[in-house]
């Protein structure tokens, strides 16, 4: 006689679901990401390039970045959430994107002045690894709390038993993304 696996619990199947979802969602955000850390890298080097003032640098290639990425996350990784006037959102978006910038630029500023490493391979390392990897953390966790929520039509799908749908409703629910207001 076989054994038969038990189905997941309603519990086990909704985390599934969730984990799913905020992968998904993490996948298009890295997709973005990646295209405009190319963009950041490319300008970083080339202002720094012509200027040899990597602060200078670093400002001007995220500004750029930063504005490629808002119109892709909006329109592409974070499509299905809440939709607030577009100024909220570019203004959020360029709040949180500055503190991101600040990470960024804190792990620059430490490498090159605090500590001397003021090599053009050790201001990309502090800049664009160590900054870099801070910043985008914050910054996909912000996006998804504050800029983008659940949309209403959401609450339709998860009726319709939509498990992403369902997944983003309780993130609402239980504070981990917020709704914007009206």
């Amino acid at each position: 006689m076989a054994a038969t696996t038990p189905a997941p619990s309603g519990a086990l199947r909704n985390l599934e679901a969730r984990i799913r979802a905020a992968f998904h969602e993490l996948a298009k955000f890295g997709t973005v990401g990646a295209f405009c850390f190319l963009v950041d890298i490319s300008l970083f080097n080339l202002v720094l390039h012509l200027t040899d003032k990597p602060l200078t640098s670093k400002v001007a290639s995220t500004v750029v970045a930063a504005s490629i990425a808002f119109v892709l996350n909006r329109a592409w990784s974070f499509r299905h959430r809440q939709r607030s006037s577009v100024r909220r959102e570019y203004a959020l978006f360029f709040v949180l994107n500055a503190i991101g910038l600040v990470i960024a630029v804190g792990c620059l500023a430490i490498s090159h002045y605090l500590l001397g490493f003021e090599s053009k391979l050790a201001d990309n390392i502090a800049a664009n690894g160590f900054g870099l990897v801070l910043g985008t953390t914050f910054r996909f966790w912000s996006y998804r709390r504050f800029v983008w929520a659940a949309p209403d039509a959401v609450e339709a799908a998860a009726v319709d038993g939509d498990p992403a749908a369902v997944a983003v409703l309780e993130d609402v629910e239980d504070g981990t993304i917020t709704r914007p207001a009206s």
